[in-house]
Parts: C-alpha cells; structure tokens; sequence
C-alpha cells in the first residue's frame, strides 16, 4: 500500500541477482506510476523509465527537451510503486561528466536501480531516425567515469548505450562498448542493431551483460524472449510499448465515441472500475482507514 516494501537497495541487490541468474529479464516500458502497477502484477522482471516516452507524454519529441528534475521525478514516481527494479534513460547525462555524476547521485537517491548514458550529442534523436551525431569516444568515457564514480551501492546498474552503430559501423560500436566497460560501464546497451547476426557479434565481443532493445517501427529486428536467450543477452526492453497501445486505443475509441455521440459501445473495451480499483489496493486503504479511525475503541 502507498510504496514498494522493498527499500533501493533491496531492489538492485535483486537486480544484479536477477542478472548473475542467467536468464533474460524482462523490463516493458512504463511512463506511468499506474502502469508500472499493471506490468508488476502480470509478472515482469522489471520496469524501464523511456527518456523517449517521457518526452512523448510532456508533449516533446525525443530530442533531449526534457530537464533533469522532470526525469529523476517522473523516477521515483514509477519506482515507488513496485518492488521491482526500475531502469531509467537519463540521455547524455544532462550535461557534462559532472553532470552525469549528479544525476547518478539523483538517482540512486530517489530508489531507482539503474540508468543508462549514451554517446551521443545535444541535440540528441531517437536512437532509431538517421543523422544521429556522436561526441568523440574519449568524451564518451569521461562521462561514463564520471557516472561510475558517482555511485555508492555497488549493486546500482550503470548502463552505457552506444548509438554508434548507424554512424561508424558495427566494428566501431564494439570498439566504443569495450572502452566504455574499461571505464566502468556495467552494461552495454547496443543501440540499433539491425538483425540477430549484429545482435550476436556484440555477445561475442562483450564481456559484461547486454541489453536488447525490443522497440516497434525501428531499425532493429524484433526478436523473440528465446532468440535474446539462445544469443546470451541478459535484459530486453519494450521501450515505448505501452505509451503506442494506449495513445492507439485513445484514439480509436474516441474517435468512436465523436461519431456515435455516446461511449456505450466501447465500454466493453475499457478496464473496469472494480479491476482499476483491484490494481489500486483501494480495499487494503479503506481497511487501513477503518482501522485507525475505530472509535468504538475507545469507549
């Protein structure tokens, strides 16, 4: 009721547990408290925080618009909610690598369990459109060492992501993800692989963990749960999922509902309010209520 019972570090000490395991997490997209509720209760591994949804929600496109407190707030928000472990997209670091280092230190103390950095420049893009810019690999390391040095549980996930996959090339991007580790990345996140081939030359190449990024309408090949498994890779996001079903549902259940002039005929598509209230634990509050405001015990 009201937050997660786990505490921060409970939940990245489950985390790198969870990733020691061997198999793939799971973390779908959630840029809502709710949402996060829906996915931790269908038995998800965890939950990612997209910088791209983030935007999309405020009303930005993902082109790095969106301020640091917008991010680590909308953060503790969603990972309040749920014991599980909560990934977090903190673009470029906003800022320079001191930058970085503050915003770790943001992290780790609003409860989140890991973030992910990547190479590229301000104005940032969406790591699957073209004419993506990168700063040079030494810069791209300063910022990571800075965010590794900013850490003090040793259990929070820094995750560097590359981008530099569509700009160098393939050979170019594992060069950049080995100094990234060397500088104290836990993580690799390979953005815009193309297909599994690509996806497993990474995994022979890279020693930490990896993490695949699932998302629709991209660059890369949607691969299974067993082909991410069979590959080795550790942890597969569904980065904008929900936010694409939802705002596609929205609009074509209102757009039926300004045709026909009433919403009667997609109330069948809706959550109902006995399971919205289910998800909410509004019985446990109003037994919480009850129990304090007893007056009939004291007389």
């Amino acid at each position: 009721m009201l937050t997660t019972t786990l505490t921060a570090v409970q939940k990245r000490a489950n985390f790198r547990t969870a990733l020691d395991s061997g198999k793939l997490l799971r973390f779908p997209g959630a840029h809502s408290p709710l949402i996060a509720m829906q996915l931790a209760e269908l038995g998800f591994d965890g939950i990612y925080i997209s910088g791209g949804a983030l935007s999309a929600e405020l009303g930005y496109p993902d082109i790095g618009l969106t301020t640091m407190s917008e991010v680590t707030q909308r953060g503790h928000q969603i990972t309040r909610v749920t014991d599980l472990p909560t990934i977090i997209d903190i673009d470029t670091g906003f800022g320079e690598p001191m930058n970085a280092y503050r915003t770790v230190r943001e992290m780790e103390d609003l409860g989140l369990a890991s973030c992910h950095i990547e190479d590229q420049i301000l104005p940032k893009r969406c790591g699957h459109l073209a004419n993506k810019q990168l700063v040079d690999r030494d810069a791209m390391c300063r910022r990571v060492r800075a965010a590794a040095d900013a850490k003090r549980d040793a259990n929070f996930m820094l995750i560097a992501r590359t981008d530099s996959r569509a700009v160098e090339g393939l050979d170019a991007s594992i060069d950049r993800a080995k100094s990234y580790v060397d500088a104290g990345a836990d993580m690799i996140f390979p953005e815009a692989m193309t297909d599994e081939a690509e996806f497993e030359r990474f995994r022979q190449s890279i020693s930490v963990p990896l993490l695949a990024n699932m998302t629709e309408f991209g660059k890369s090949q949607l691969l299974s749960t067993t082909q991410l498994a069979n590959l080795g890779y550790n942890l597969v996001i569904y980065p904008v999922t929900s936010l694409r079903l939802a705002m596609n549902a929205i609009e074509t259940n209102f757009t039926q509902i300004r045709d026909d002039g009433t919403q009667i005929n997609v109330v069948p598509n809706m959550q109902t309010r006995q399971r919205l209230y289910e998800l909410l634990q509004y019985e446990q509050y109003s037994q919480f209520d009850e129990a304090i405001y007893n007056f009939l015990d004291a007389l």
